[in-house]
């Protein structure tokens, strides 16, 4: 699933195809895909003509295109979504992703949104061009300008639970994901089941702090891309896979201590770890 670096990398593409541009129309063609939305397509389409989207906007993995009235259209990519800017995908025939076409008043190119697993989608929010409602549960990521690191590592400390089930909390912080949450814990040399309720405040901060890093170093070379599912409005991939130290590396030597990365199962998930580095907590006796 595409994660905040991913995300952001999209809002920013999106950013300087959509921002003053007016939409003439938006055709359907997989209900599926405006699924969150209660009118259902026929209702989608029509609310969302003839609005001028006057930014793109962003909260943790969610986007948002507030619109000149005050509303917004919310979009989550899921799994495998895609927003392809420049009319390279054909409607007729259609292109088997292809679940949402959004044309404009100035003729220029349309905006296609593509899903091949049809997990995300779009919806749209009534007076949400600020903070849509549906979302405001979201916490802030630590990219956002207003983050608090403080909030963030007390709110990490009162779970309790493993600190890769809190990192992955998007109510807690949201934008991390199994890869930078992998990363981050690798780069802090913590072991993603170590219990939060024992962990310092220091530490929780060490965490955090090398999230933001590992981010923010995503954002600059576009991101994760493992295959063609996740790539930018133009088509192309990012290429921070090629500097991952823990995530996917199973076997592989730690670049930090050579031992080989282990794999363990977790939240469904994978999990991958330097088992030198980041030591597993001890077991809980039972008295």
């Amino acid at each position: 699933m595409p994660e905040l670096p991913e995300v952001e990398v999209v809002r920013r593409g999106l950013t300087s195809h959509l921002v003053g541009r007016r939409i003439r129309e938006a055709q359907v063609f997989n209900d599926r895909a405006v699924r969150r939305h209660q009118g259902g397509a026929a209702d989608f389409a029509a609310v969302t003509a003839g609005h001028t989207v006057t930014a793109v906007r962003r909260r943790g993995k969610y986007l948002w295109f507030a619109l000149d009235d005050g509303d917004a259209i919310i979009a989550h990519l899921g799994m495998s979504g895609q927003f392809r800017v420049g009319g390279s995908v054909p409607v007729e025939p259609h292109h088997p992703h292809l679940r949402v076409r959004f044309a404009f008043e100035d003729g220029g190119a349309d905006m296609d949104f593509l899903d091949q697993r049809t997990f995300g989608g779009m919806s749209f929010s009534a007076g949400g061009a600020d903070l849509p409602a549906e979302i405001a549960h979201i916490a802030r990521d630590p990219l956002d300008s207003e983050f608090s690191l403080p909030q963030a590592v007390a709110a990490i400390r009162r779970k309790r639970t493993e600190i890769k089930r809190a990192l992955l909390d998007q109510s807690v912080v949201s934008g991390i994901g199994n890869i930078y949450a992998d990363e981050a814990l690798w780069r802090a040399k913590v072991h993603y089941a170590r219990a939060t309720q024992v962990m310092t405040r220091p530490i929780v901060t060490k965490v955090l702090e090398a999230a933001t890093e590992v981010m923010k170093a995503a954002l600059e070379v576009g991101g994760t891309s493992f295959d063609a599912l996740y790539v930018n409005v133009n088509g192309e991939s990012g290429y921070f896979d090629r500097s991952l130290n823990a995530y996917g590396q199973q076997d592989r030597p730690c670049p930090r201590c050579g031992t080989p990365i282990r794999r363990d199962a977790f939240m469904n998930r994978s999990s991958y770890f330097c088992p030198h580095c980041q030591r597993p907590p001890r077991p809980t006796r039972a008295r």
